[in-house]
């Protein structure tokens, strides 16, 4: 729980330094989530009968609209933001926890280097989530034939523990990757057995702090799909904000303590010379 401390209060520290970053991203994984899907599913859940198709399960969890060609749009752009502005928060964030200075010089040879892995790790953690989504759905339309309601509910909360373990696992893989690129220059194949190993050690950890944001973020979610969708899109911009921010940083603030390299934004240890 001390590294989802330790990255909140580096956010908190610099909100006017990283929020600019998690804008772009937030405002169309907002628009990329399916809002009538989501409450149709809240409202069942609520009323006792949160039963759907299985197309009706898949477009409350994917993040690929499917509902219309503005929201395939909408989708097409969070993955582009994404991309953009991890690479970017990513370079911003290792300087200042590098060499301690929050300026935006050589950010851009940086970003340009980023650009590429970002792309390959975002595409596959996209790629894992939607196949995820998939999985789960297919269960759930599953689980949705048993007649008892009360039976129904308890398989689908143990399912949903289940899976969620086992996604926030996958991510853990390519978590140290990118800033392990940063840091050491390996190469793509030995920047990820190096940032395995790191991971090793601190598996447990992350998963608890993941799981603890990610069902915080469901939960407000979920909720806030029961009022209009105007009220909907913007708490989801926000959680995603959050979200965004803090899931970066905390790829930073993990890769230098378990690599135990000096955070110099704690330090100032530039300030002697």
């Amino acid at each position: 729980m001390r590294k989802l401390f330790d990255s909140w209060m580096y956010i908190i520290r610099n909100i006017w330094f990283v929020l600019p970053c998690a804008v772009m991203p937030a405002v169309f994984l907002a628009l990329a989530l399916d809002y009538s899907e989501i409450g149709k599913l809240m409202h069942g859940f609520f009323s006792g009968n949160p039963r759907l198709d299985f197309l009706g399960y898949f477009r409350t969890l994917s993040f690929i609209r499917i509902d219309s060609a503005l929201g395939g749009i909408f989708s097409a752009m969070a993955f582009l933001c994404v991309v953009l502005f991890s690479a970017l928060l990513l370079a911003i964030v290792e300087k200042h926890m590098r060499i301690g200075k929050r300026t935006l010089s050589g950010i851009d040879r940086s970003f340009l280097d980023l650009l590429f892995p970002v792309f390959v790790v975002v595409l596959v953690y996209v790629v894992l989530y939607e196949l995820w989504a998939l999985l789960f759905s297919a269960l759930l339309y599953l689980l949705a034939n048993i007649p008892q309601t009360a039976l129904f509910y308890v398989l689908f909360l143990v399912a949903f523990m289940l899976f969620t373990l086992a996604l926030l696992y996958l991510v853990t893989v390519f978590y140290l990757w990118l800033p392990c690129r940063q840091v050491t220059g390996f190469g793509f194949y030995d920047a990820f057995l190096y940032s395995y190993r790191l991971m090793v050690g601190i598996r447990g950890n992350l998963i608890l702090s993941y799981l603890v944001s990610f069902v915080a973020a469901l939960l407000v979610l979920g909720v806030s799909a029961l009022l209009p969708e105007i009220v909907f899109r913007l708490v989801a911009v926000l959680v995603f904000a959050l979200l965004f921010m803090s899931f970066c940083v905390r790829m930073e603030a993990a890769y230098f303590e378990t690599d135990k390299l000096d955070r110099e934004d704690l330090l100032h240890s530039y300030k002697e010379y």
